[in-house]
C-alpha cells in the first residue's frame, strides 16, 4: 500500500517487511487446527475483502487528518494500527442490515461502521456535522439500524450493557443473530462493563465481547489499572467461554472471532475475545505529541513493524492462491499476480474515499442542519407531545 509522509506514522512512512515478523504473522493461527482450517477455506473474495477493509479504514483515516490539518474540522480520533481488531471480526458476522448480526463500535471501530455497510460519505458527513449526516448533524458517533449498527458513545464501554440488551432481544424473539462490541482495556474497570459482562455470562446471551488491549487508557498506562499479566482470567471470573487472538493479524482475528460467533448463534454464548494491539496515535489528533512521550522509540518501531496492513499485505503476496484467478498455488508462486491484484483492490478503495471526500464536503453546502432542527424528533419533543409533558431543555 501506498505509504503518506504527511499522514502516515512515520514507522509505517518507509515500512518494510521483516521476515521474522512476516512468518510469525503466519505461525500464529498456525498454531490452532481449527482457525488454521478456517483460514484456508478462505476464498480469494474473501481474502481480498479483508484486505480492502483495511484499506478503507486506513484511508479513511487519513482522510480525517488530512482535513485536520486543513482546518475543515479540529480533531478526529483514529484507529492507525487496530484495524485488524476492527475488520477481521466484523467480516465473521452475517451483515444482512436490519436483518443480520449487529456491532457496536467505540469510536476507533469506525471500520465497523462502513464494512458494515454504511456509505464512507455518511461517515465522514457525521464528523462536518450536516443535515444529511446519519445524526443530522448533533452528534459525530454515527450508526443506523438499516447497516445493523448501534451508535458509539462518548463513554468508552458503555455499549456494554445496550448489546447486552440486543443478544437478550434475539434470544427471547428467537432470531438466530448476534451481537458484537469492542471494550477498552480501560473501559474493563467500569461498572457497567463488569454488570454486562456478568449478564451476558449468566443469561447465556449470543453476544461476543472483544476486550481490545492497545495499552494504553488516555493516559493511563496498563499496569496502573490492571494488575494481572493479561485478559485470559476474565472468562473463568465470568464462566464464559473464551480466547484471545493477535490484534494485528486480521486473519487471526477473523478466524477467533467466526469461531465466536458460531459457538453464540449456536446457544452457547457470550464469547469474550481478547485482543493485543497498540494504537500508533494519540487519544485523538491533537494530543499525538504527548501520546509519543509516553512510550519510548523503541515501542512504536516495534509496533511499528507489526503494520497490520503491511503484513497482511506481505502475506497475500506469498499466500497459496493466486488472488487474479482463485486457484490454488504453491507459496509465493502468484506473487508478481498478487502485487497486481492487491494494487488493483488498494486503487479501487482509494477512488472510493476520494468520492465520498468530496460527497462530503459538497453537504457543507447544501445540506447544514437549521437551528429548528435540534429539537426535531428528540425525546423531550416526544414526550410533550405524547403526554403534554414540558420539554425543559427547549
Amino acid at each position: 500500500m501506498k505509504r503518506y509522509p504527511a499522514f502516515d506514522p512515520p514507522e509505517y512512512v518507509d515500512w518494510t517487511p521483516d521476515p521474522e515478523v512476516i512468518q510469525a504473522f503466519g505461525e500464529v493461527f498456525a498454531r490452532d487446527s481449527e482457525r488454521k482450517a478456517c483460514i484456508e477455506r478462505l476464498s480469494r473474495e474473501r481474502l481480498l475483502a479483508l484486505y480492502e477493509g483495511m484499506v478503507r479504514f486506513r484511508l479513511h483515516d487519513i482522510a480525517l487528518k488530512r482535513w485536520v490539518r486543513q482546518g475543515v474540522i479540529t480533531k478526529a480520533w483514529l484507529g492507525t494500527g487496530e484495524e485488524a481488531t476492527t475488520v477481521g471480526p466484523v467480516h465473521a458476522l452475517q451483515r444482512r442490515g436490519s436483518q443480520g448480526d449487529v456491532v457496536g463500535p467505540m469510536i476507533r471501530n469506525a471500520g465497523a461502521c462502513h464494512e458494515m455497510g454504511m456509505p464512507l460519505a455518511d461517515m465522514l458527513r457525521g464528523y462536518l456535522a450536516t443535515g444529511d449526516s446519519p445524526t443530522r448533524g448533533r452528534d459525530l458517533h454515527v450508526g443506523g439500524a438499516e447497516h445493523g449498527i448501534v451508535a458509539p458513545i462518548s463513554a468508552v464501554g458503555g455499549l456494554a450493557p445496550v448489546m447486552a440488551g440486543y443478544g437478550l432481544a434475539f434470544r427471547v424473539q428467537g432470531e438466530p443473530r448476534v451481537a458484537l462490541t469492542w471494550v477498552g482495556d480501560g473501559a474493563t474497570k467500569s461498572g457497567e462493563v463488569h454488570e454486562a459482562l456478568n449478564f451476558a455470562a449468566v443469561q447465556r446471551l449470543p453476544v461476543v465481547y472483544v476486550i481490545q488491549n492497545n495499552q494504553v487508557a488516555l493516559g493511563t498506562f496498563l499496569e496502573q489499572h490492571h494488575a494481572a499479566p493479561d485478559f485470559d482470567g476474565w472468562v473463568k471470573m465470568y464462566g464464559a467461554a473464551g480466547a484471545s487472538f493477535d490484534g494485528n493479524n486480521v486473519l487471526d482475528a477473523y478466524a477467533a472471532a467466526r469461531w465466536a460467533v458460531d459457538r453464540c448463534r449456536s446457544g452457547e454464548g457470550p464469547v469474550f475475545l481478547t485482543a493485543n494491539t497498540f494504537r500508533m496515535g494519540g487519544h485523538a489528533t491533537h494530543d499525538e505529541r504527548e501520546a509519543r512521550e509516553m512510550f519510548s522509540p523503541e515501542v512504536f518501531a516495534a509496533w511499528g513493524q507489526r503494520d497490520p496492513l503491511g503484513c497482511y499485505e506481505e502475506w497475500l503476496v506469498q499466500a497459496p492462491i493466486n488472488l487474479t484467478t482463485g486457484v490454488r498455488a504453491e507459496p509465493g508462486e502468484a506473487a508478481e499476480a498478487n502485487r497486481a491484484a492487491l494494487a488493483e483492490s488498494e486503487a479501487r478503495v482509494n477512488a472510493e474515499i476520494e468520492a465520498a471526500t468530496e460527497e462530503a464536503l459538497a453537504s457543507q453546502a447544501h445540506s447544514m442542519p437549521k437551528p429548528e432542527d435540534a429539537v426535531d424528533g428528540v425525546y423531550g419533543e416526544w414526550l410533550e407531545d405524547a403526554v403534554g409533558w414540558p420539554a425543559p431543555f427547549y
